[in-house]
């Protein structure tokens, strides 16, 4: 099975669940600067989910850049990713309008762990199908990066019981870890030209 549809239907909802995002930000009724404070913290749970939405993205072009063909398991893998994303946007919407609340930012914390996971299913789909000497398989190695942010999330979700700042404040930390595209996969395509 070619991999174009696969690719076009997550572009899709990708596109999709940040329009969704977008438009759950309510502008102030006034015109004031401290009518932007009230919206602050719904436009910064919006911006840090907006840069996990794109991270994935990048991260899921990147990889699929190394598969030629897909199998009935990736589609339902990459499928699994796309469900877990699509609730980034409820997760973001409910967590910024109650200013950050300790449950709130605990679901959003699994809404972020959920995909991690989901991720790290798909690449392991993909690397089983193509073979354990394939690319990717060679490009991510142990995969530490994926590893470290999966404990990472576990992490901020205890800390969000203690305080939701240091939740946030982790939460931040893998996105900047993610921020750059891996650079294991971009070397690999690189190397494959």
């Amino acid at each position: 099975m070619e991999k174009e549809r696969l690719l076009a239907f997550s572009d899709g909802v990708i596109a999709v669940i940040i329009t969704i995002m977008v438009l759950e930000l309510k502008s102030p009724h006034d015109a004031s600067l401290g009518a932007l404070a009230a919206v602050a913290p719904p436009f910064l749970g919006y911006v840090l989910s907006f840069v996990y939405i794109a991270i994935y993205w990048n991260n899921h072009h990147h990889m699929f850049h190394m598969v030629h063909r897909v199998s009935g398991g990736i589609l339902w893998a990459n499928m699994h990713l796309l469900f877990w994303l699509s609730l980034v946007p409820f997760a973001t919407d409910w967590m910024g309008e109650n200013h950050f609340a300790r449950i709130p930012t605990i679901v959003y914390g699994i809404a972020l762990l959920m995909p991690a996971i989901a991720f790290y299913v798909l690449t392991h789909t993909i690397i089983r199908h193509q073979g354990a000497g394939s690319a990717l398989a060679r490009a991510l190695g142990r995969d530490l990066k994926g590893r470290v942010s999966v404990v990472l999330y576990i992490a901020g979700l205890l800390l969000a019981l203690v305080d939701t700042r240091i939740a946030g404040a982790i939460y931040v930390l893998v996105a900047v870890i993610w921020l750059v595209p891996d650079r294991r996969i971009e070397r690999a395509i690189r190397d494959s030209r």
